[in-house]
């Protein structure tokens, strides 16, 4: 998924010549946004209620971590191909299609009264989610060609997308208290309906004129490889020999997809990406953060209810401790990598993710007085996120060559889907189906474990905030 300089238009789109940052610019801005915040809101918001959703669809851990995964996998195995659509066929009609996928996948959601087929809804969503993003995205080169009125609507994407995963939690702690767990996917109706009126008006079309084949053999590789990875850890606990295969026949789909790549012209993952030892690192970073906070949110709720007594309200609020520092955070981070540099930002932030879920794993142990603890070590895994998370697409796409800056920023979502994915399997099968929260120090534990290996990464990067020269 590449967005060219100079892309060929088709027709002329509603561009912003001129470098105010005025209502219109500010206005397109939002309604781009949009999109970001929507498919992050549809993550965050429901990890307070996976309890409700379980008990209602007689779900155990396992079986609702596909619930996640089933969007996860679906988000990850479409971000390749919609960017490739998008620049063949447009950018804001594969906006517009991806957004009414997602809102019919939402009713869909909210009207399933089983497992599968929620799971079916959910993976919908996530395609429409990819379709959503890239096109949003990709919207932006063509609406704001001035350089600086770009990186103010990319800031402002980048606050709402931070505002949804902040305030996720809560919200939909609240929508579930009051109305149940459906109507968190009946609230994403009126944002899409924003978007479907407001776009036709505030973007225009663009599309490349000269596009490289997709190779859909490829993606469908990959799609299965990432699937039986996550069902291969999803039965470690109950089916240890089929875990062990499904791991196996995953690790061979990946190898088989890194061959087919290096010998086609136009591969879906460059490999000269891969090969620099930078883009690596921050690859691993992507996939442990994801891993040791992302997941850990979908375990925390649980893990308050059954330890604290809380309700999926109280819940929702205390996980403003995890979530706030991803609101107020990041532009701490960016002063931390102009000073400090990638290795001591990154590293930073990774040692308050494992610090913080060991001090989960020890209020686990500790039992119902912890509370306040509990709070801390969430503010922890918080504000290490929160310090990198932003940081990392910039570092990808620094480090990465400059022709191959589309691809970077591509691989940067599906390295945060697929460790998103992964993780919530993992921490899932960990998750105690006894009652109580002491069973939840091996969820933390492992998460810990991520971070740390997150940290071991960081040696690899450069000591500044840009290529080694």
């Amino acid at each position: 998924m590449s967005i060219p300089r100079e892309p060929s238009v088709t027709p002329a789109p509603v561009t912003l010549t001129t470098a105010l940052w005025d209502r219109r610019a500010r206005l397109t801005a939002c309604v781009l946004g949009l999109g970001a915040f929507l498919t992050q809101f549809d993550v965050t918001a429901l990890v307070v209620v996976m309890p409700e959703i379980g008990r209602d669809l007689g779900l155990f851990m396992p079986g609702l971590a596909w619930v996640i995964d089933a969007y996860s996998l679906a988000f990850t195995a479409a971000l390749l191909a919609a960017g490739a659509l998008a620049d063949r066929h447009g950018r804001r009609r594969a906006l517009l299609l991806g957004n009414a996928l997602f809102a019919t996948a939402s009713v869909a959601c909210a009207l399933a009264g089983t497992a599968p087929a929620l799971c079916v809804a959910r993976a919908a969503q996530g395609i429409g989610a990819a379709f959503l993003i890239t096109g949003a995205i990709a919207s932006i080169a063509g609406t704001f060609p001035d350089p600086a009125l770009r990186a103010r609507a990319l800031a402002l994407i980048g606050i709402l997308s931070g505002v949804a995963m902040a305030l996720g939690p809560t919200l939909g702690g609240l929508l579930a208290a009051w109305l149940g767990w459906p109507a968190i996917f009946l609230a994403n109706i009126l944002p899409c309906g924003l978007i479907a009126l407001a776009i036709p008006r505030f973007v225009g079309e663009a599309r490349r004129r000269v596009t490289p084949p997709l190779d859909w053999p490829g993606l469908l590789v990959l799609t299965g490889a990432l699937g039986l990875a996550v069902e291969g850890v999803l039965q470690a606990q109950a089916a240890p020999l089929a875990g062990l295969a499904g791991v196996a026949m995953s690790l061979a789909l990946t190898v088989a997809f890194a061959r087919r790549q290096g010998r086609r012209t136009h591969p879906l993952i460059d490999p000269a990406l891969l090969s620099d030892r930078g883009v690596k690192a921050v690859i691993v970073l992507l996939l442990t953060i994801s891993a040791g906070y992302w997941a850990v949110l979908v375990s925390l709720p649980a893990f308050l209810m059954a330890a604290h007594g809380m309700g999926a309200q109280e819940a929702g609020l205390a996980l403003l401790a995890a979530t706030l520092p991803m609101l107020v955070l990041p532009p701490a981070g960016g002063r931390m990598v102009r000073q400090c540099g990638w290795r001591r930002t990154f590293g930073s932030a990774l040692a308050l993710i494992a610090g913080g879920n060991a001090v989960l794993a020890g209020t686990a142990l500790a039992g119902s007085q912890a509370v306040a603890l509990a709070l801390v070590g969430m503010a922890a895994i918080g504000a290490g996120s929160a310090l990198a998370h932003s940081q990392l697409t910039g570092a990808i796409v620094a480090l990465a060559p400059s022709e191959a800056a589309g691809m970077a920023s591509a691989l940067t979502m599906v390295a945060r889907q697929s460790g998103f994915a992964l993780g919530v399997a993992a921490l899932g099968v960990l998750a105690p189906t006894t009652p109580g929260g002491t069973g939840y120090a091996a969820v933390f534990a492992a998460a810990a474990i991520a971070g740390l290996v997150g940290l071991g990464a960081c040696f690899a990067l450069p000591g500044g905030s840009d290529r080694p020269r």
